[in-house]
């Protein structure tokens, strides 16, 4: 399957034979260029202008928006909300998290998540092959927290997504203390990445990629 990414949470899925997803579109109003995108299914993980755009998105049969299990195309899709415990705030933004099986290739978005999981919610989610984590902080992870959440999920391949990379409108830090956080310094960032189930290793490996829409 392929991977690409288009800054913040967007990434698009794609495998020979099977419904491609696009995740979380976001708004013009991120300050990135305009997305335009073709999908069979759309996910968004909260209704915010970074994660909903859905309009960016032509040709979708399946708009998903919330917690569920639903089959499109052949690709296996599971949302689960991913609410902080009663310590946390209660006024926390919900979040669904998407598990996407294509063939036995697991995929995990964690959308704008912003707490370390409980061990069962990470039961929840069963096997992961590759992780697809908020690092930059604002409204979601910290660099420290991501990194606390890959050891609890321990998936093949992480890629960190929701960080600043040049002219977002949102507060986030870039992606440097993440890659500290993960014991690495310079990664050479790829356009895209494609992975078969035979290719996945059992040590965690991280994969940067370059987001495929320039700024606006």
């Amino acid at each position: 399957m392929e991977i690409v990414w288009y800054g913040l949470s967007c990434f698009r899925l794609t495998e020979r034979g099977m419904a491609s997803v696009v995740t979380d579109p976001y708004s013009p109003q991120v300050g990135l260029q305009s997305l335009k995108l073709r999908a069979d299914v759309v996910t968004v993980s909260h209704d915010a202008p970074g994660h909903n755009y859905i309009k960016a998105v032509k040709g979708a049969r399946k708009i998903i928006t919330g917690p569920g299990e639903y089959e499109v195309g052949g690709v296996f899709i599971t949302g689960l909300s991913m609410k902080p415990g009663r310590s946390k705030s209660e006024n926390a933004t919900p979040n669904t998290m998407y598990l996407f099986d294509f063939d036995g290739v697991t995929v995990a978005h964690l959308g704008d998540l912003a707490h370390v999981p409980s061990q069962a919610q990470i039961e929840n989610l069963g096997a992961v092959n590759i992780a697809l984590i908020p690092v930059g902080g604002g409204s979601a992870l910290s660099p420290s927290q991501a990194a606390e959440v890959l050891s609890l999920i321990e998936p093949s391949v992480v890629i960190p997504m929701h960080y600043r990379t040049s002219k977002e409108k949102v507060d986030l830090a870039g992606v440097e203390g993440f890659l500290s956080q993960m014991g690495l310094s310079d990664l050479e960032a790829l356009p895209s990445l494609k992975v078969s189930k035979s290719g996945l290793g059992e040590e965690t490996q991280v994969v940067l990629l370059q987001p495929q829409v320039k700024d606006g």
